[in-house]
């Protein structure tokens, strides 16, 4: 699962090259944004700007991207405004920031947080598709039979259609090179000469590209959990996004088979693990209603590994899923903005061909990670089976040239953008990369589970320290130090209580 002109006729004459433009009547000059306070949130103000449908086509037909600004508390020593985005595809920058403090109190005091919703998402301009075909594409992901393949191409298809036909030429127009012109213009209207920015998961990606395209307009770049965009094959996909989910299990198992808190104590978790898988595929695991829990959501809610403070609640629920006594609650909610489909499929293309390549992949991982066999992020890559939506930004190595120094972080249990990932996007891009040694998706801001990374991001953001070469950060959870609420169905990458991000 990311971010100067001075005189308007140098402006209107390097339009096409800089990918800035001025719509009159809008907010897309430099220092042009036209603030309101938010109606739902005390103290926040809102706005938008346009933005080219099109950025080929800059005197074309306009998108209006949401925005939300928090301003910052030492007035006085304010340093410029800080451009966030939350991830996804598909989170709300101008939801997080309405939410409340974002960074650390150091960096609200400096800066103006400035949250944004990516073209197709929430306040922007809105990707429109059918929530029944949505759903019906997540619950055929996990085929058994080249029928069954077959209808998930032809599900994909039609939810993919139906993007496209009610979104006013939106859904071809969504990648994230496009994003990345969309934030220079935000950049511009901010009066910002230079961009600060804080991005995170799919964030990171607009940070990434946003660094090849415009590495002369950049302040400080921060990029937490990030995306490998130069990852090109099904397989490599999958078995990233497994392998740490593997390694999870194999700590909570670990830790249980030697804590006597622990409700599985003595009872060998993996083999106990094992037979619920066993009961599921066989058809007879059941919730206390009677109801079916297939492979899928047993190995969702096992997905709770990646949290090692729920590692208690999680043998417990285990333990009573064998005993017959689990509580299991569905969650499927009606959905309209649905932008994750065809910015996705825009972004990324690993191709699964038939099911023959299927039962290979899925065959693969069993082997390789016995315990686990799948993670729910797997299923990114059925995303675009049979779509017919075009990878207008095909993954390729990053190419970042004269940029300033660029900051990332990778968390070495994060299961959504694996550390590996991590590994491979600084490497490619030069960045510096603090490592958290910990869990969890994502490390930096109010709330993170690092001092030391807060620290190092901090110095960096305030007074364009970059951190040392090599910086980690210990990891500070503890294990079955909480509590877990396990939700066994509708768990999707990005709208469960895993999320991408």
């Amino acid at each position: 699962m990311t971010h100067k002109r001075g005189l308007l006729a140098f402006l209107a004459g390097a339009l096409a090259a800089t990918g800035i433009v001025l719509v009159p009547g809008t907010a897309a000059a430099r220092g042009g944004v036209d603030w309101k306070p938010c109606p739902d949130a005390e103290g926040v103000d809102c706005a938008t700007i346009e933005v080219p449908l099109d950025w080929a086509d800059p005197d074309g037909e306009k998108v209006h991207i949401g925005l939300a600004r928090r301003p910052a508390k030492d007035r006085a020593n304010r340093i410029g405004s800080l451009l966030m985005d939350p991830g996804g595809p598909g989170g709300s920058g101008v939801g997080a920031v309405k939410s409340g403090d974002l960074f650390t109190d150091a960096v609200n005091a400096r800066f103006d947080q400035v949250g944004f919703d990516p073209r197709g998402i929430a306040n922007s301009s809105q990707l429109l598709c059918d929530a029944d075909l949505a759903r019906r594409s997540e619950e055929a992901k996990h085929p058994t039979s080249s029928a069954e393949f077959d209808h998930l191409a032809s599900v994909n298809r039609a939810l993919h259609d139906s993007c496209r036909a009610n979104s006013d030429g939106l859904a071809e127009h969504v990648d994230n090179l496009a994003t990345v012109r969309d934030m220079d213009a935000i950049r511009a209207a901010l009066g910002e000469e230079k961009l600060t920015y804080v991005g995170y998961s799919y964030g990171s990606l607009m940070g990434q590209q946003y660094a090849e395209m415009f590495p002369d307009r950049i302040r400080a770049l921060v990029m937490d959990g990030n995306m490998d965009h130069s990852m090109r094959t099904a397989w490599d996909f999958m078995r990233s996004e497994t392998a740490p989910v593997e390694r999870g299990f194999t700590e909570f198992a670990r830790w249980c088979d030697t804590t006597p808190a622990c409700a599985l104590y003595g009872e060998d978790t993996a083999a106990v693990y094992a037979d619920l898988k066993e009961k599921a595929r066989a058809g007879t695991l059941t919730d206390p209603d009677g109801q079916p829990i297939d492979f899928y959501d047993l190995a969702s809610s096992a997905f709770g590994v990646m949290q090692p403070s729920s590692w208690d609640g999680l043998a417990t629920y285990f333990a009573d899923l064998r005993d017959g006594t689990a509580d299991a609650t569905a969650s499927f909610g009606e959905v309209t903005n649905m932008p994750y489909p065809s910015i996705w499929c825009s972004d990324w293309n690993y191709p699964v061909v038939s099911y023959g390549h299927y039962k290979l992949l899925r065959g693969k991982l069993s082997r390789a990670f016995p315990n686990v066999e799948w993670s729910p992020y797997v299923d990114h890559a059925m995303t675009c089976v049979g779509s017919g939506t075009e990878t207008t930004n095909p993954q390729r190595r990053l190419d970042v040239d004269d940029a300033p120094p660029l900051v990332m972080i990778g968390n070495v249990h994060d299961p959504a953008t694996v550390y590996e990932w991590n590994l491979t996007a600084a490497h490619q891009s030069g960045a510096r990369l603090i490592t958290y040694e910990g869990w969890g998706h994502t490390a930096y801001g109010d709330g993170g589970p690092s001092d030391c990374v807060n620290a190092a991001v901090d110095d960096y953001l305030i007074n364009l320290t970059p951190p040392r070469w090599g910086l980690r950060c210990p990891a500070t959870e503890v294990p079955g130090s909480g509590s877990m609420t396990v939700n066994t169905r509708g768990i999707h990458p990005e709208v469960g209580p895993y999320r991408v991000s």
